[in-house]
Order: C-alpha cells, then structure tokens, then sequence
C-alpha cells in the first residue's frame, strides 16, 4: 500500500524525514525533490565493474546546462531524507520523462531505514538543457510486511554528496 500525500505530511518527523520540507512540493501520494546544481561523469568512456572508476564534477549554472545523449550523469536530490518502517520509492515525474530525461536507471528502489541523499542516474534521449532546483523526481512510500531487518549500513548509506557506483568493493570482498 502506498501511503497519501497526506499520511506523508502527518508521519513527517517521525518515521519520515525530508530535509528541506516544503509543503508546495507535497503531491497527493508522493513528495517531488529537486535537482542540486552539482552533477558528476564518469572519467572513462569505458568502465570497469572490478575497479574504482573516476568522475569529475560539474556545476549546473543557473542560465541551465545542456546534457547529451549517449552519456550517463550523476546527479542527488537537494534534499535529504529518512525513512524508518517504509520503503522509499524513487521515480521520475511525467513532466520531465516527456522531454526525454530518465532520473533512474536502474536504482529507484530505496530500503527501509535509507538515510542520505538519493544519487540520480540521468540520462536523456536528445539534447535538453536543464537547471537546478528543478522538481525532478518524486519519492512515495509503501508499508512492508512481515519483520525487516533496517538498512543501517551499506556502501550508499548516511551520503553527503553524489555517489558514483562502489561495486567494486563487492569484488574485494569476494577475494
């Protein structure tokens, strides 16, 4: 079951946490959060599952910044946010899935006790300029059943900024 803006708005502070809150970013079962103006790409045209790769950050300008197709960027949300007993869902909003940008690729599923900023897999179909503060995605929470173990630690939890992929680490530790 997916809780309603309004069960969103009511749990804010307690199992919930989302940091700037703006009510006018409150929809009737989802929460929008906002593009940061910072964006990271990989180093390399070719990548290595088995290796650290290397990015470069990029600042998006208010005047906007053209993203190309055929390039993955890595963006986060302004906000930060919480969740304890619920599992946070990330999706593009249509408004933007309708120029062509996809937010996720792969990773819009969050687990219960996430805490940090959510990394933006961003992709785009054509050339689109885009800015920041921008209404880009918007998080939902559905109840989970049955006893859970929380997400207290892991490679992406407790975040403070973009976080390119660490699956590398899962190689280490299989050695």
């Amino acid at each position: 079951m997916i809780l309603s803006g309004l069960e969103i708005a009511a749990r804010m502070g307690k199992d919930i946490s989302i940091n700037p809150y703006d009510v006018n970013q409150l929809n009737p079962n989802s929460y929008n959060l906002r593009l940061h103006d910072e964006l990271m790409v990989y180093d390399n045209s070719v990548l290595d599952m088995k290796v650290e790769n290397t990015a470069t950050k990029l600042t998006i300008p208010p005047t906007g910044l053209q993203l190309e197709p055929g390039k993955l960027y890595l963006g986060r949300t302004v906000e930060h946010t919480r969740t304890d007993s619920l599992v946070p869902m990330l999706e593009g909003r249509s408004s933007i899935g309708r120029l062509g940008m996809f937010v996720h690729v792969t990773a819009g599923f969050g687990d219960v006790g996430f805490n940090g900023y959510w990394t933006l897999e961003i992709f785009v179909v054509q050339p689109l300029i885009i800015y920041p503060n921008i209404e880009i995605c918007q998080i939902y929470y559905h109840h989970i059943d049955g006893e859970y173990a929380t997400y207290k630690r892991g490679k992406y939890q407790n975040n403070k900024d973009i976080q390119p992929s660490k699956l590398f680490q899962d190689f280490k530790q299989k050695a």
